[in-house]
């Protein structure tokens, strides 16, 4: 797997005015792959222990991504990539189950870039990872980012309407600011957002927020004794999760998840598991 460090490097230089150039207006035609990716049982439960699920050696479902965001994260920091990695905005993930993973198996993983499109906040694309063993496809995730563009994308501008009345809360989670330090070592996702108040300052935000792949995995470890062995879960990251802050967490057989703003209800992640 690629060094994440020197990535998230090659994106802050990228950023720098005069040395990233111009992004293109189309996708790379490129996939990246790796072949037989080993689980680390102890970097697992590690991970169990930040995002609340039960120490298995069953692979929680969304361990794959972060096996394999190195990979992705090569693929985002290309130069030929056409949405900056920096002020990137992940918007929503779908993962798709096809059967358990057990801690012993060895995943190939690859990953490509498809569907750039227009959006009303500049353009967005879907990042694909695919993790099989032995051939066999057991696992893949679907994340879409939203790159920020001064001209408008051209995509529909939705009326947000009245914000919905939020559903009976089944939890209130207390989250502290070790939820975004204790996620970005299991993760290797570093972005400052997450972890300093001066970089999530110099994003337009007055304190660090969670990771949208922690508060995913921390509704999925919420409902993991009642999931079946294959499925599909869907989020759409609505607004983010200051760190400190309490969050309330609903959900309802089908099942619909969703996570809102303890004290005034404003949504921050909606789901569905199929």
């Amino acid at each position: 797997m690629p060094a994440a460090g020197a990535l998230y490097r090659r994106a802050l230089l990228g950023a720098l005015p005069g040395v990233g150039g111009r992004r293109g207006g189309t996708i790379p035609a490129v996939e990246l792959t790796v072949a037989g990716v080993a689980v680390d049982r102890a970097h697992l439960a590690d991970y169990d222990r930040v995002c609340g699920f039960r120490l298995a050696d069953r692979l929680p479902a969304t361990y794959p991504h972060v096996m394999g965001f190195p990979l992705a994260l090569r693929l985002m920091t290309a130069p030929e990539f056409p949405i900056p990695l920096t002020g990137v905005v992940h918007v929503a993930n779908r993962i798709t189950v096809r059967r358990p993973v057990e801690a012993g198996e060895r995943l190939d993983f690859r990953t490509y870039a498809t569907n750039l499109r227009p959006h009303d906040r500049g353009r967005q694309l879907d990042v694909v990872l695919v993790g099989s063993v032995d051939g066999e496809e057991v696992w893949r995730g679907v994340s879409t980012y939203l790159g920020k563009e001064r001209t408008a994308g051209g995509g529909a501008r939705r009326d947000p309407g009245d914000p919905p009345t939020p559903p009976a809360p089944s939890a209130h989670w207390r989250l502290t600011p070790r939820v975004g330090t204790d996620y970005a070592r299991v993760s290797g996702d570093h972005n400052p957002i997450h972890t300093s108040r001066l970089g999530a300052r110099l994003f337009g935000f007055p304190r660090p927020i969670a990771h949208g792949m922690w508060s995913k995995a921390h509704c999925l470890a919420a409902l993991e004794s009642r999931l079946p062995d294959g499925y599909t879960v869907d989020v759409a990251f609505k607004l983010p999760v200051p760190l400190p802050s309490t969050v309330a967490f609903s959900a309802r057989p089908g099942w619909d998840f969703a996570l809102h703003d303890a004290r005034s209800g404003r949504p921050h992640l909606t789901g569905t598991i199929r």
